[in-house]
């Protein structure tokens, strides 16, 4: 079986599900970079938990409507780029 490549939740197809891998991205030291990837940690986005993009704005596609469990959230494209996800494949879905 060959590993899923990983995106970005914004780069996740609408309505393909996906599972979070490593949590939201840090990707520099500064407190603002700290407090949203805490945010996007509080609100759900953990390592393992399946999301799904069920809507995006117009034009461009930001924000996302976001269901992670069983509460949908609006990011914006900068939070959603935040978080790394696995893509499923349709078999994996159900399982």
């Amino acid at each position: 079986m060959k590993a899923m490549e990983l995106i970005s939740l914004f780069d996740l197809p609408m309505g393909q599900e996906g599972t979070v891998s490593s949590g939201p991205l840090v990707t520099s030291g500064e407190a603002t970079d700290r407090e949203l990837a805490l945010r996007l940690f509080e609100i759900g986005f953990v390592d393992g938990e399946r999301v799904r993009i069920v809507a995006r704005g117009y034009p461009g596609g930001d924000p996302v409507a976001v269901r992670v469990g069983n509460t949908m959230f609006a990011l914006r494209r900068f939070e959603a780029e935040r978080v790394l996800v696995a893509p499923l494949r349709k078999d994996e879905v159900n399982a």
